[in-house]
């Protein structure tokens, strides 16, 4: 029978399973097997309306079934079906001529020797990385490896975007701050870092977030474009202005162990962003890394694929991943490639495109709702904050709280004194039967995204006195306990 490959994002939904047999002569034959043996999958697979999500990519061995004959594509019992849903990087640099690239300093002869004495290197290729430019948008996970790598190896012009400061649950993997660093600015931090390592480059920092109304501007005087963000919107907008001014973008992204790597540039004769995936994730279908989490390690390797992805285009050597998915599992230590073909009907980068000019990414994406829309439900009928949910509490008001995170979750921190429950969201629509519908309940999670499902799913069965934990038990830490570990 054929196999289905499970992505991690989606394990929990299918009993944790990595892989499952399924019976099914075409791909839409197996996808529906797959579905009816876990149902939960089926709503991150189809939309409401039964089609598959846009979101969600369907490989037969190494083709994109959208370019064979999508759902009716044939499956033999030796095939591989991989499904790739989105997770929330010997063209490119503008042709300098020798006598255009700028010379090197005998103090850079030297720095870059092992370099030079590679002949796919040489002096012309270590010339070509210092006249070079290239945009760092994120100096978190993926950044900061790319940050120190490309400041390594002489790119002479990095451009940083960020506004984030450095947290103590930075540090587990963005390698680029300290200790002492915590409380600053992401792009101050890695600033002082990337000169540190190599004082001979130029650094430009752009300390905003990037937007529809600034990304051209920010974006326009460099070469190559580097991905390094962890949210939707900033992906498709870093996408769809890289494609506007011709830039090359290097897409990385990562979840748990799990990482993705590409080079999206429709001028060197590849796909964009959206040709792999035209629309979104709702909101809070796919979590992020930190609601996920992610392996320290994971952003090092992936960042580093992108690093010298870049170098790569620079240099004008080897074959760079335009056209081409790398995909890599930490835990089987595996790296599989698949095909990537550009979309003639893509709205950004097709045959007749629609979109000419950078659009509103958060209503894009789904984080705000169009204007006038009106709001269905107050804020205050199905949420309660930290300090208004102690308050009841100590007030003897009679409530059951329910953790919706997962049982490692639980161990670092609960509230297992209020009578707290643990129900993984994973399992929640199958154990709604254990909630009695007549009592106060309050549902929470890290942040409030799963339990703001959670609420959803309890909703939809009929429960009226529900409300979620605003902020999660991180809020519950800044507004209530302190002494509650924060992760």
């Amino acid at each position: 029978m054929p196999k289905i490959v499970i992505p991690t994002a989606l394990r929990q939904y299918a009993g944790n399973t990595a892989a499952v047999e399924v019976q099914g002569a075409t791909a839409g034959e197996v996808l529906a097997s797959l579905t009816t043996q876990f149902p939960d999958l089926k709503k991150h697979l189809y939309d409401a309306n039964g089609k598959l999500r846009s979101f969600v990519n369907v490989f037969v061995n190494d083709d994109d079934i959208r370019s064979l004959q999508n759902e009716n594509t044939p499956v033999k019992d030796t095939d591989d079906i991989s499904i790739i849903p989105a997770i929330a990087g010997g063209a490119g640099t503008e042709a300098r001529t020798a006598s255009s690239l700028p010379d090197l300093t005998k103090d850079e002869i030297a720095r870059y020797s092992r370099h030079l004495i590679m002949p796919e290197v040489g002096m012309d290729g270590q010339r070509k990385l210092k006249a070079a430019s290239i945009l760092l948008i994120g100096t978190g996970g993926l950044g900061s490896p790319l940050g120190l790598y490309l400041a390594a190896a002489g790119v002479g012009r990095l451009g940083l975007v960020d506004f984030d400061v450095v947290d103590f649950s930075n540090l587990q993997r963005q390698i680029v701050h300290g200790t002492k660093d915590v409380g600053r600015p992401k792009i101050q931090s890695a600033k002082d870092r990337l000169s540190d390592i190599n004082p001979h480059i130029q650094i430009d920092t752009y300390e905003t977030a990037l937007r529809a109304d600034n990304a051209l501007d920010i974006i326009r005087p460099y070469d190559i474009v580097i991905d390094g963000t962890d949210n939707f919107q900033t992906r498709y907008l870093a996408n769809d202005a890289s494609v506007l001014l011709g830039k090359p973008n290097v897409y990385g992204s990562i979840f748990r162990f799990d990482g993705q790597a590409s080079v999206f540039y429709p001028g060197g004769g590849g796909p964009c962003y959206r040709c792999l995936y035209p629309e979104p994730p709702p909101p809070g279908l796919v979590p992020s890394c930190a609601e996920g989490g992610v392996l320290g390690i994971l952003p090092g390797i992936i960042g580093v694929i992108q690093a010298t992805e870049a170098i790569k285009l620079i240099i004008g050597e080897g074959e760079p991943l335009i056209g081409r998915l790398l995909l890599f599992d930490a835990l089987k230590m595996k790296f599989r490639e698949l095909k990537l073909r550009r979309n003639p009907e893509c709205p950004l980068c097709g045959e007749n495109p629609t979109i000419k000019e950078l659009i509103d990414y958060d209503v894009f994406c789904g984080i705000t709702p169009p204007e006038p829309t009106p709001k269905v439900e107050a804020v205050s009928d199905w949420e309660v904050t930290p300090a208004q949910l102690k308050a009841e509490l100590d007030g003897g008001k009679k409530i059951t709280i329910i953790d919706v995170r997962e049982p490692h979750e639980w161990q670092i921190g609960n509230l297992e004194n209020y009578g707290s429950k643990l129900i993984p969201l994973g399992e929640f629509p199958s154990r709604v039967g254990e909630l009695n519908s007549d009592d106060e309940i309050v549902v929470h999670c890290k942040m409030g995204g799963r339990s703001a499902k959670a609420y959803g799913v309890l909703k939809d069965a009929g429960f009226q006195k529900i409300r979620n934990l605003k902020g999660g038990i991180l809020a519950w830490s800044d507004q209530v306990d302190p002494n509650m570990p924060k992760y």
